[in-house]
């Protein structure tokens, strides 16, 4: 059975567990069967937040989604999108620049094939923008309808003040949401400084990489499969394939055999559970993935289950 958590203090209700097309839809997966069995399985189980970038493949993440989402009622679902990482070599096709907001989220909305999106983040802040030019842009987005919601995506905690400040200052629509990455080997920043302004500010989080791009899945207990995401995606590679963070996922093997379950839903379970998270999103290469980690959503971990957890992953976590 799948939960539905309220998006921070807006009215909209997401699951708690998402799916995200990051490294994934249009890029490590092509085959459009793939993509449709991941995603039509994902709806089945209840699964009402769907994660894409106009950056992820270019684009085709956003097509590709799109292409199977449009078969599902638009209301049962929560859509979401985000800009900022350059789309070509044009000067202004990159940002959070008014006139890269306008035009781009027409092309989310074409690629996607829907009218609307029901969050648009910024995937990134701005340093080359007035924070006021950038709200009052997605303040107009809302008053067109062409979103509903609109976020930030790996803010900071003085980002974040800032742009309160001057939505309050103006009285434009606020930012609702913050995605940021969050997992077990990786917390301190939500846990340091999105958290306090998410409680602040009444946001929601719905953070991302919660298996840490496949690391506490046990998969690299014993080296780098080919076919895995790491193996294929040099940059994730390089942030990711830490001996420390190998060997304390090893250690974190009894913890879930205890429980009967895999590493997979053991740190799914553990990111469910912390504090403020509305919502966890999960990428997947194969349909067997998202049927594994979905199981998640089953598991109460308790208090001393949680210390276990701590005493292996607090001293290589960052």
């Amino acid at each position: 059975m799948m939960e539905y958590r309220r998006m921070g203090q807006s009215g909209l209700k997401i699951s708690a567990l998402s799916l995200g097309g990051w490294t994934t839809f249009g890029d490590l997966v092509t085959n459009p069967q793939i993509a449709r069995d991941i995603i039509t399985f994902a709806y089945e189980q209840g699964v009402n937040f769907y994660d894409i970038a106009d950056a992820y493949g270019a684009g085709e993440a956003e097509r590709m989604m799109g292409d199977v989402l449009k078969d599902f009622p638009r209301h049962t679902l929560v859509i979401s999108s985000k800009l900022y990482f350059p789309m070509s070599d044009e000067v202004n096709d990159r940002g959070l620049s008014r006139k890269h907001i306008m035009e781009s989220i027409d092309k989310s909305l074409k690629r996607i094939g829907t009218d609307y999106l029901d969050i648009y983040f910024c995937h990134r802040y701005d340093d080359n923008t007035p924070v006021e030019e950038t709200t009052r842009a997605m303040d107009d987005l809302v008053h067109q309808g062409k979103i509903l919601y609109w976020g930030t995506s790996e803010w900071s905690g003085d980002q974040l003040d800032e742009v309160m400040t001057v939505c309050e200052k103006y009285n434009l629509y606020k930012p609702v949401v913050e995605q940021p990455r969050f997992s077990m080997l990786r917390r301190k920043r939500l846990e340091n400084e999105v958290r306090p302004a998410a409680e602040k500010y009444g946001l929601g989080m719905v953070v991302f990489s919660p298996l840490q791009s496949g690391m506490l899945t046990g998969k690299y207990d014993n080296g780098m499969p080919e076919d895995s995401r790491l193996a294929n995606v040099e940059w994730l590679q390089k942030h990711n394939f830490k001996e420390p963070w190998i060997e304390a996922v090893r250690q974190l093997k009894p913890i879930a055999d205890g429980l009967g379950i895999t590493r997979a839903q053991l740190a799914m379970a553990w990111t469910l559970c912390q504090p403020g998270i509305s919502s966890a999103i999960t990428g997947a290469t194969k349909l067997s993935q998202i049927e594994d980690t979905i199981k998640a959503l089953d598991i109460q971990l308790d208090e001393d289950v949680l210390k276990q957890i701590d005493r292996i992953v607090s001293p290589v976590t960052e």
